[in-house]
């Protein structure tokens, strides 16, 4: 039995409930046990059933999520999600929130967030060549939100840009439900060979466990459980509970996992993030069916006097737990001493399914792996769907041309490039196609292979309508894809939601996951990895519902030309047809104030399935010089996107439908007017029209009629003039 030490706190109810236990969950602690916890195991059951780590309310689910096809190598479960590029070779990819810690110290959340998504990937057996992040903040006018994003972009450059890894893409969008609670996913993609995949597994008792990496300090105890509540007035009080990042410290930890695994010394290797220690060590137990014992008093530590509790919680960054093959301890302590890093041998891999650990010989935890596991806590909450939003109500009428540049202005559209140009994209000299087209596209070097990746959500259509706005996104990521030429293979998720005790986010949250099964089996693309982040919201003010998708896209053939912006003298055609839909749409908001009024577009997927063929053969033949497809704004925001430097006359309907319409299915091209033969029958099948011609120093859309270097100034100036006050 394990015991507690003289210096630990005597356990009450309001103990128990400052760890976000249940008196029912507390209650199958005690049954499980058949005693009390000590103190060390407490924390350990705070941490490991919180939502964070547990997903007690989201896990029934996610299992309605597509997982598997004929290219998945590894789906959910472990660090990140593989998938089979061909020749041997794979790509393995992950997406994951932090957003709690970002609100609260925004450079080091936000730092560390990348830290934590890179080990994923690494800890993979995998190189990592990309970066992605999707951005959520307030108001403009909001007083937190400009050092919000000060401190979150610094803090995903400055991390990246130490680790040598390019950030490609990403997205950003603001309003005013984000006031009180930002988003920051992180998404990080690698290569792998596929006889070269590492798992989070322990083998064999007797296997030896090996901490490496940076010390333990007591930076991020909590977080998870941090992570796994509200925020409320007296949230600036748990910035202890953010971790403190090192990107060259994760640097050498990166170069030292990796050459490791060059050897045949590993078992399994587990990052330690979220519960640090304790969930690191657990989670590879639990998928062996084995047991561990850990002594504590042989972590290495930066800070003094260190409890047993505060070694197995903190969530400090850079660290690693291995298991090593008997016999090869001594290469494990060669490699890291070469890389100048902490390594310590710290407990071994036993058969009885116990998780054990032992401070200076004495016992001060012992509890049955599945407990933790298994037997956590897993809910059916009640689910209740929301009232439908008021329809869309006769619009008065506004000009047109004002109109377009107050939504080029908006900051959901407007230019980012402020953000971007603090990431380093072309670091590793592959990316071809980097921020600012529809998707970024990197060679994988030795090959002709190109991967493809785009993050987005859109939280407007998603509240409008859960199930149809999240399946939209999912068709959305496909169609940036095949903007760029590449076929879709794989997505990861972050799923950003409120309270899951309020009936009307669980409902919103079943009904996002129904819509993204959906279109992934639709349109042929699983989900073999992702994350769930709750309870984002402050007071009683949650956050739109924000499932964030990055999807990833391969295709093999010489780089495609391919433009942002159109030159003069070229033709351009609209694929999908007119459009229709205003609901939930960008131009009701900033036109018309109206805000959560009327349903998301709906979704084609016989349309969607064309239109991506359509668009990657274009792209691929070099037919097109331009290929955008269509989202906030609609078609005269897509124009004039790229119109930025060259202006253009185009037939377009006057009405608001047709113009500002955010219907799915749709994308502009622009190409040599020689060649229309050609690109009108790769569209056979769709809907397809030709718009008119590029040139000239004005946009003429309908009645908009725009100096190119109007739309320059809107698009490109008003983003940064706001961040920089």
């Amino acid at each position: 039995m394990s015991q507690s030490l003289p210096s630990d706190p005597v356990i009450t109810p309001a103990i128990v409930a400052e760890h976000g236990l249940s008196p029912e969950e507390y209650q199958v602690v005690l049954d499980g046990l058949g005693r009390a916890p000590t103190w060390p195991e407490l924390g350990v059951f705070s941490v490991m059933w919180s939502e964070h780590c547990s997903y007690k309310s989201s896990r029934i689910h996610l299992k309605r999520l597509p997982t598997t096809g004929p290219r998945v190598v590894i789906g959910p479960g472990e660090n990140a999600g593989v998938v089979d590029i061909g020749d041997g070779l794979c790509v393995c990819f992950k997406m994951e929130s932090h957003n709690h810690p970002s609100y609260i110290e925004p450079y080091q959340g936000a730092a560390t967030g990348v830290g934590g998504i890179l080990r994923d990937v690494f800890t993979m057996g995998a190189r990592p060549v990309a970066l992605m992040d999707s951005l959520r903040f307030g108001r403009l006018d909001h007083p937190k939100t400009r050092s919000l994003v000060h401190g979150v972009v610094a803090g995903i450059g400055g991390y990246g840009n130490c680790m040598g890894i390019p950030t490609v893409g990403g997205e950003t969008r603001f309003d005013e439900s984000y006031d009180g609670n930002n988003l920051v996913n992180a998404f990080c993609a690698g290569i792998v060979h596929r006889d070269r995949i590492f798992l989070g597994t322990v083998g064999d008792a007797g296997n030896k466990v090996f901490y490496v990496g940076a010390g333990t300090g007591r930076d991020g105890i909590h977080g998870a459980t941090m992570a796994s509540a509200s925020f409320d007035d007296d949230s600036d009080e748990k910035r202890p509970t953010v971790q403190v990042g090192d990107p060259f410290q994760e640097k050498l930890l990166l170069e030292a996992c990796l050459e490791l695994m060059s050897m045949d010394v590993l078992v399994g290797i587990q990052d330690m993030g979220a519960a640090g220690l304790t969930s690191s060590s657990v989670e590879m137990a639990g998928r062996a069916g084995a047991g561990l014992l850990l002594a504590l008093d042989q972590v290495p530590t930066r800070e003094r006097d260190m409890t047993p509790y505060e070694l197995l919680l903190s969530e400090s960054q850079e660290r690693m737990l291995l298991v090593i093959k008997p016999g090869h301890e001594a290469k494990v302590f060669e490699v890291f001493e070469k890389w100048d890093l902490r390594c310590a041998e710290v407990g071994t891999v036993t058969g009885d399914g116990v998780w054990r650990c032992t401070w200076h010989g004495t016992e001060v935890a012992a509890i049955p792996v599945p407990i933790l596991t298994d037997a956590a806590p897993k809910y059916d909450r009640p689910r209740v769907a929301r009232p439908a939003s008021p329809p869309v109500p006769a619009l008065p009428p506004v000009d047109r041309s004002a109109a377009l540049l107050r939504l080029l202005a908006d900051p959901d559209v407007s230019d980012k490039r402020w953000i971007w140009r603090q990431y380093d994209h072309q670091v590793g000299t592959d990316t071809e196609i980097g921020p600012g087209l529809d998707a970024a596209l990197l060679r994988v070097k030795g090959t002709a292979k190109h991967l493809a990746f785009v993050a987005d959500s859109n939280g407007h259509h998603v509240y409008a309508n859960p199930r149809v706005g999240t399946a939209g996104q999912v068709a959305e990521c496909v169609r940036n894809l095949a903007c760029v030429g590449a076929d879709p293979i794989g997505l990861t998720d972050c799923m950003n939601f409120g309270n899951p005790r309020k009936p009307e986010v669980m409902w919103e949250f079943s009904e996002s996951v129904d819509g993204m099964a959906e279109a992934c089996r639709e349109l042929g693309v699983p989900v073999v990895s992702g994350n769930v982040s709750l309870y984002n919201e402050t007071g009683d003010s949650s956050i739109l519902p924000t499932p964030g998708l990055a999807m990833v896209g391969l295709w093999e053939g010489a780089a495609p030309r391919l433009r942002g912006r159109w030159t003069a003298g070229r033709a351009v055609a609209l694929i999908g047809g007119e459009g229709t839909h205003l609901g939930a749409s960008l131009f009701i908001r900033a036109m018309h104030g109206l805000r959560k009024t009327g349903d998301a577009p709906p979704v084609d997927f016989d349309r969607e399935r064309a239109l991506g063929a359509a668009l990657r053969r274009l792209v691929r033949e070099g037919l097109v010089e331009v290929a955008h497809d269509l989202g906030d704004g609609g078609l005269a925001v897509a124009l004039a996107e790229c119109a930025l430097d060259v202006g253009g006359q185009f037939d377009v309907a006057t009405s608001d439908t047709a113009l500002f319409g955010e219907d799915h299915g749709r994308a502009i091209v622009a190409y040599d007017p020689a060649r229309e033969a050609e690109v009108f029958a790769a569209c056979a099948g769709l809907p397809v029209r030709h718009l008119g011609a590029t040139g000239g120093e004005r946009l003429e859309v309908a009645d908009i009629k725009v100096p190119v270097a109007a739309l320059r100034e809107a698009w490109g100036d008003t983003f940064p003039r706001w961040v920089d006050g």
